[in-house]
């Protein structure tokens, strides 16, 4: 393959070529919606807080989903599917966890024309179904682990909302797991961390930080909550998923007993995880650019649109199908045989964040060759047709590694140390990013980051590192260094 150093193509650089989007870094709000809009990933609906998952969207996600569920598969998960209507007897079993969601529930209290004796909510989570479910279901030790999984929609009535990042009804998984013991429980939340930390690397290309969430910021009713969280375009941090340990603190609550090897009866233990389409949202803001959308290739519905040049030549369109019906067998692949000219569908397919645009013309069927364009760096390679498979293989694999690489070094250039409050406060306010921090472990000094600078904790890195010997808000000895950040 020979790169052509066209460098008006390139889309990294400073100049704006699509004026229907706001410029990402003058007002990356705007830049976001109008991303989701002009890609037509999503509209709003008539439903106040709900969006319309369009096609192309809604695509994106089946491939998220089919690479999850394929790995879930694989450590030994099934699944499930539970109501969508949860008795309010059953949501007020465990108390910290309906205390946590209390605001965000919806009610439905009639049937019909009928008030009905006892509300129903509608599902902000699933832990009481599947505890209710399992104090039933499980009877000996050899009834375990349970290693269930639904993908479903939830519903919880946020106050702000922002398409794919939060929304009213939102789609996600939820996995929810019961086991012998708690050291099994621990190991389950643990490795499913691994799995979508696994997922958000090798197939979104973003790079995370993961660890454990303070005492504070952990889910409602876990003893402890563990979370991969990623840094966005701007700087801010997006908790991208999160899974828990519950001990047998469900399982007492719910008597979710097994009868052990030694017939004595135990409580089960278990573990909660889920990922939902906020990892949408993550991708437009890792990746995006001011021309709009650029997509990993392993969830990009279209991988290789073929762009006929000069189409109205004898040949072009035959050739252009040609190429189309050979990389229909190793990619997803398109044919644009519109009658709209060739700089608008270019832009149409950058906005939409086509990883390959093929363009193919009477001159390159002279030579036996093409013109393979990249979104992500504009670079435009010309390719012999005789082994245009593996050079499209090569572009692909070429592209989510440069897509990697460069939110790895953005998460590297934008992360920071911080000792005191001040200091903390005057990075975000002037940087942005990630700032490492140590801590003592007091809520009290965790609340006052909150109200000083307008951060939280992130998580409690696994990797340590030790960046002071004393908490940077009170000044005693601290034996935890903390990541914090603004946050979606």
């Amino acid at each position: 393959m020979d790169k052509q150093t066209n460098q008006t193509n390139q889309p990294n650089q400073q100049t704006k070529r699509v004026e229907s989007i706001a410029d990402m870094n003058q007002d990356f709000a705007q830049w976001y919606t109008d991303v989701v809009r002009k890609a037509e990933l999503a509209e709003y609906a008539e439903t106040g807080g709900c969006i319309i998952y369009k096609p192309y969207g809604y695509a994106i996600w089946e491939l998220i989903q089919k690479s999850l569920d394929t790995r879930l598969k694989e450590t030994g998960h099934e699944n499930v599917y539970m109501p969508m209507l949860i008795p309010e007897h059953l949501l007020q079993m465990e108390a910290d966890h309906i205390e946590g969601f209390a605001p965000e529930v919806a009610w439905v209290t009639y049937g019909g024309a009928e008030k009905l004796q006892e509300r129903f909510c509608v599902r902000p989570t699933s832990e009481v179904l599947f505890c209710s479910h399992y104090a039933k279901a499980v009877e000996s030790y050899r009834d375990l682990p349970k290693l269930y999984n639904q993908w479903c929609s939830v519903m919880r009535w946020e106050k702000t909302t922002r398409p794919f990042l939060r929304g009213r009804e939102f789609l996600w998984q939820e996995g929810h797991t019961a086991h012998a013991t708690a050291e099994e429980s621990l190991a389950e939340a643990l490795s499913i961390l691994d799995v979508y930390c696994e997922l958000s690397e090798n197939v979104l290309a973003m790079p995370c930080i993961k660890g454990q969430k303070t005492e504070r910021e952990k889910f409602a009713g876990a003893l402890n909550t563990y979370t991969f969280e990623s840094l966005m375009h701007d700087g801010k941090a997006l908790q991208s998923g999160t899974t828990h340990d519950f001990g047998d603190k469900f399982a007492r609550a719910f008597d979710i007993q097994y009868l052990d090897k030694n017939n004595k009866q135990q409580y089960v233990h278990q573990a909660s995880w889920g990922v939902s389409t906020r990892l949408i949202g993550a991708i437009i803001m890792v990746h995006g650019d001011n021309n709009g959308l650029v997509l990993p290739p392993a969830v990009a519905p279209i991988q290789v649109i073929v762009v006929p040049i000069a189409d109205h030549k004898e040949g072009v369109k035959e050739k252009a199908e040609e190429l189309r019906a050979r990389l229909a067998k190793i990619c997803r692949c398109k044919i644009d045989l519109s009658d709209k000219k060739a700089g608008w569908k270019f832009a149409e397919y950058e906005m939409k964040g086509v990883p390959i645009r093929l363009e193919i013309g009477p001159k390159d069927i002279e030579q036996n060759q093409c013109v393979l364009a990249r979104r992500d760096t504009g670079e435009k390679i010309t390719a012999p047709l005789d082994n245009l498979e593996q050079a499209i293989q090569e572009t692909l694999q070429s592209i989510h590694k440069n897509l990697y690489e460069k939110a790895a070094a953005r998460l590297e250039s934008s992360t920071h140390t911080a000792h005191s409050v001040d200091e903390l406060k005057t990075i975000l306010d002037s940087k942005s990013g990630f700032v490492k921090a140590m801590w003592c472990g007091a809520e009290a000094c965790e609340l006052e980051v909150k109200e000083q600078a307008t951060a939280t904790s992130r998580c409690i890195p696994f990797v340590q590192e030790k960046v002071g010997d004393c908490c940077f808000v009170c000044g005693k000895a601290a034996g935890k260094m903390v990541v914090w950040g603004r946050a979606y």
